[in-house]
C-alpha cells in the first residue's frame, strides 16, 4: 500500500514524508503544496486508493458506487518545527497502540 500511497500523492505534486499502514489505520506525514487543500488531497488519496484497494484484493473490475472502504473522517494537524517529533510518533504508532491493547486487557 505505501507505493500505492506515493504514487497517488505524486500526482497531486505530495510527498508521502512518514507513513505506517496498521490493521485498521494509517499514520501519513504529507507535504503539500499551497495550491492543493488538505481536504482535495485527503479526498483523493482516500478515494483513489479504495478503488486502488477493491480492483487489487476484492476482484472488483468496475462499478464502485456505493461501496465504503475508509472511515468518512480524519485528523489533520499542521507541522513545522515538530516534525522531527510527529515522525517519531508515527514509527512507533504500531507498538503504543499494542502497549495500551495490552494495558486494557487488564482493566475490566
Amino acid at each position: 500500500m505505501g507505493s500505492t500511497f506515493r504514487d497517488l500523492a505524486m500526482q497531486k505534486e505530495c510527498q508521502v514524508i512518514e507513513g505506517h499502514l496498521l490493521s485498521d489505520h494509517i499514520h501519513m506525514l504529507i507535504s503539500i503544496p499551497p495550491k492543493y487543500s488538505v481536504s482535495q488531497v485527503v479526498g483523493y488519496l482516500k478515494g483513489k486508493s479504495a478503488i486502488q484497494i477493491a480492483r487489487t484484493y476484492m476482484g472488483r473490475k468496475k462499478n464502485f458506487t456505493g461501496q465504503h472502504f475508509w472511515a468518512r473522517g480524519y485528523f489533520v494537524t499542521t507541522v513545522g518545527a515538530d516534525e522531527k517529533t510527529i515522525r517519531d510518533y508515527i514509527r512507533r504508532q504500531e507498538s503504543e497502540d499494542r502497549r495500551l491493547d495490552q494495558l486494557g486487557m487488564f482493566e475490566e
